[in-house]
């Protein structure tokens, strides 16, 4: 049965405005104002982080929205602490909502002596009294199977498809999507299908992590308007010379669509500097100043998916229909006809 209780959404440091996005969108799905619940997250002198919450949330279905992007510890701990405080306060059920999972890369062991941190976060969460997590395209699914607790794990494809058919109307039938490596496949397969799109891939041969040396494209993209798609995007060194190969192999054009910005040290230098002529993002993590100054980066919002999403957990309603493109499309129908 629906909850009786009214959502309340409450958020972290890290990416306050997509917080205030969603309290909008659901402002406007529901008819009715909503906010965030009044709370003060902050710091003492030594770096530990207090949480105080000024309004009652007693048998309240909390919504926490604290992505855990950079810095990832402390907007970790600040979650962790959120759902302690709400806990205490007998909140009757808490999700968190992670735009962005942060330590999702740690998700096996790829030599001896190094830890499952995904694992070890995950942990953390589910003991920390979180029943629910809401997420975004986790680097790996299988992380998924990591929580105890029911994991919601959304996709960017379907607003990726709307932004590409919208962008890209009058050139589909040159419009080829790419994977970046063979490990991104299933997710530049499953974007491929929803535009009726060819599928080319670039395998990179790393010598040690950080350093590629060597990028061979498998599929012909000659003449072909080339969309990268990927999950993460950090330093942009492999994203930029993938479109540096694709470029060399005769495609006409570069596009990338990338789920979370990550854009640490010369990611966005990089981008500006390289022959890709957009690189479209969520804000799934807080944008920097300089990356919403660069010229050829662009920013889709997540806020309309996650505020349904969350209306669905909370009225019991499915989540997956949210993957379904003529449930998506009415959600960004201001930004996309």
């Amino acid at each position: 049965m629906p909850s009786i209780t009214e959502p309340k959404l409450i958020s972290g440091n890290a990416n306050r405005p997509l917080a205030e996005g969603v309290a909008k969108r659901m402002s406007m799905h529901r008819g009715t104002a909503m906010g965030l619940v009044d709370a003060r997250v902050e710091r003492f002198n030594d770096g530990e982080i207090f949480v105080e919450v000024y309004e009652n949330v007693r048998g309240e279905d909390m919504f926490i929205i604290q992505p855990t992007s950079n810095p990832a510890n402390d907007n970790l701990m600040e979650l962790l602490i959120i759902s302690d405080t709400l806990r205490r306060s007998s909140a009757a059920r808490m999700t968190a909502v992670i735009p962005y999972f942060g330590y999702a890369r740690q998700d096996r062991r790829t030599k001896a002596r190094t830890p499952i941190s995904a694992k070890l976060v995950a942990n953390m969460i589910g003991k920390s009294g979180i029943e629910r997590v809401l997420t975004m395209d986790l680097h790996a699914a299988q992380i998924q199977g990591f929580f105890d607790i029911p994991v919601d794990n959304l996709y960017a494809s379907p607003i990726f498809a709307l932004d590409i058919k919208h962008h890209f109307k009058d050139n589909m039938d040159d419009v080829m999507v790419i994977s970046p490596d063979v490990g991104g496949v299933a997710r530049a397969r499953e974007l491929a299908k929803r535009i009726n799109a060819p599928l080319a891939i670039v395998d990179k041969r790393r010598e040690k992590p950080g350093e590629i040396a060597e990028m061979i494209v498998i599929g012909d993209v000659t003449g072909k308007r080339c969309i990268i798609v990927d999950d993460i995007c950090d330093t942009a060194g492999t994203l930029c010379k993938a479109a540096e190969v694709l470029m060399e192999h005769g495609a006409t054009e570069v596009h990338s669509y990338i789920t979370h910005g990550v854009m640490s040290g010369p990611a966005v230098e990089r981008v500006k500097n390289s022959v890709m002529k957009s690189l479209v993002i969520t804000d799934s993590i807080q944008p920097t100043d300089e990356v919403k100054a660069a010229p050829n980066i662009r920013i889709v919002p997540t806020a309309p998916m996650f505020a349904q999403a969350i209306l669905n957990i909370w009225g019991g309603t499915s989540v997956s229909s949210l993957f379904d493109h003529g449930t998506l499309e009415p959600l960004y129908e201001g930004m996309y006809s």
